[in-house]
């Protein structure tokens, strides 16, 4: 069983970390099963929101807009990080957009974690939603906000500790942490040739972008360039 770690919770503009951005960090730091530090802040993902983000989480483009962007933030995250494994209710998607931040920005970031999802799944009846709100709700863990990253994470943190003291026990090992596999490569940032090519395609078919392209990436640009070809036709 792991009795220090970073419980961690992100919000984002989507679910795939190859497309969408990081908007808030939330951690919370745990050594010897006590909270000790926290950790968050807002992220510009240099694009603007859409209404499905908004509702669910309450954040808004105003409050985005002057935060900085995730390069100016993710080295600050890792250092608060030290090397201690990462928590989470799907571990996995968090580690995803974190590890693609930290390679952007030259960091290495190889970690092992602990899955509370996975645990919810093991320990709680097949009828129960295994989401966080509802494993917090099912294991008696007071959420004073969802959908919001340090709230999220502490809700975490708590809901690992609950089941840890109630099922540690008779099957320590499952609590144990596990290596977090994903696998990505530095993005490599857009030409100015891509970037003239995109900005001339968008006047000539009159087209306001969401996205602030001067903040994509190259494999964006082509994606956004090769879309509004498909769909409206070249100059």
């Amino acid at each position: 069983m792991e009795s220090s770690y970073i419980a961690v919770d992100l919000e984002t503009t989507g679910l795939d970390p190859k497309l969408d951005k990081i908007i808030e960090i939330g951690a919370v730091k745990v050594v010897k099963g006590q909270m000790t530090e926290h950790f968050q802040t807002f992220i510009n993902p240099f694009r603007k929101l859409e209404s499905r983000v908004i509702i669910l989480t309450g954040i808004s483009d105003r409050q985005l807009e002057a935060s900085p962007g995730i390069g100016e933030v993710i080295g600050e995250f890792l250092e608060f990080a030290e090397g201690l494994p990462v928590l989470g209710h799907h571990v996995i998607f968090d580690y995803s957009f974190l590890k693609r931040a930290a390679i952007n920005e030259g960091y290495s970031f190889e970690r092992r974690g602990i899955d509370t999802l996975k645990l919810a799944r093991r320990f709680m009846p097949p009828e129960e939603k295994k989401n966080l709100g509802a494993a917090c709700g099912y294991f008696g863990i007071e959420q004073t906000m969802s959908h919001r990253a340090l709230a999220d994470a502490s809700a975490a943190h708590g809901l690992y500790q609950e089941m840890a003291k109630r099922y540690g026990k008779e099957a320590p090992e499952i609590f144990d942490s596990q290596a977090l596999i994903y696998k990505a490569k530095k993005e490599q940032p857009a030409s100015k040739r891509q970037k003239e090519h995109l900005q001339d395609l968008l006047k000539y078919h009159k087209i306001v972008l969401s996205v602030q392209t001067e903040h994509m990436s190259r494999n964006e640009i082509s994606r956004i360039t090769d879309k509004i070809i498909a769909q409206y036709g070249r100059i």
